[in-house]
């Protein structure tokens, strides 16, 4: 691990490990994780690639700024390309899961032909996909009722009482998965009751344009909705989707082939949302096929 600072000011501590001369994959965790989540992979592709894994801004030790404004997604996407230019990596494959990846998507939606070579994207909506879903399919408005609950200030007190844990407990009934090592557990949790960094999570969701409705209203598109304004993604993606998926069902594959030319898409069955470290194995296969193929 490494403190690096980022142009904009932001610091982020950094675990950077492999040849500094191989190809770059960017790992980009998601919530309420850390670089942790790509233990595995990391562990698996760093005798041949360079493995650079943040803890994102908001998260651990990194900056974590207190006003919502800081974690607009424009910014937490120019975090990973400023991140490759203080460590003086030029192209890179971007590698994401929750809400990594979909800060993921908007680095290879910008840099594709230019800085990002490839993308890997692990159980994380894409933005032309994930907002229309919200309002017309039940099942995933079902799902993602929990964002209602993080962006809720009434629940604030019970994070500055509890921490983080006290607010997974309630929103999202979160239980100890029996993949999850107990030291990492354990580190986990202690990272949780860090308040600022809770706070700081929090924001990520409640800075998001994303709009969750309600389960009592009407299933359907708002009248002035439209198509968001995105490209297709043309460099080679890699999509991975854990099926058994509680937040993010497979409801978020649909179309995906139609906006991703180069798409390979790599199901996993019997598989809950945090696929890197609850399969690795198929993660680190379908990334070895990818990798050697694009």
């Amino acid at each position: 691990m490494k403190r690096v600072a980022l142009a904009n000011g932001t610091q982020l501590d950094v675990l950077d490990c492999g040849p500094a001369d191989a190809p770059a994959l960017i790992f980009l965790h998601g919530f309420p994780e850390s670089h942790r989540t790509w233990r595995h992979q990391v562990a698996h592709f760093s005798d041949r690639f360079r493995c650079i894994a943040p803890d994102q801004r908001g998260y651990r030790g990194s900056s974590k700024p207190q006003d919502v404004a800081s974690y607009t997604p424009d910014k937490l996407i120019g975090d990973v390309f400023q991140l490759a230019d203080a460590l003086g990596i030029g192209q890179f494959t971007v590698v994401g899961h929750d809400w990594g990846g979909a800060i993921a998507w908007g680095v290879a939606l910008l840099g594709q032909g230019t800085r990002v070579t490839r993308a890997v994207i692990a159980n994380a909506p894409h933005p032309a996909l994930f907002q229309k879903l919200l309002y017309i399919d039940p099942v995933q408005r079902a799902a993602s009722q929990y964002m209602r609950e993080f962006r809720d200030p009434a629940n604030d007190a019970l994070v500055r009482e509890h921490g983080l844990g006290g607010l997974l407990l309630k929103a999202v009934k979160w239980e100890r998965s029996q993949k999850l090592e107990p030291e990492v557990r354990d580190a986990q949790f202690a990272d949780w009751q860090d308040r600022d960094a809770a706070f700081a999570m929090l924001n990520w969701y409640r800075a998001s344009p994303i709009v969750v409705p309600a389960l009592d209203e009407p299933l359907a598109l708002p009248d002035d909705w439209q198509e968001p304004p995105l490209p297709p993604l043309e460099i080679p993606t890699l999509v991975i989707w854990a099926m058994d998926d509680l937040a993010l069902p497979p409801c978020n594959l649909d179309g995906m082939d139609a906006i991703i030319p180069s798409l390979t898409l790599c199901p996993v069955h019997g598989c809950g949302h945090f696929v890197p470290w609850e399969d690795p194995q198929a993660v680190n296969a379908a990334m070895d096929a990818f990798l050697a193929s694009t």
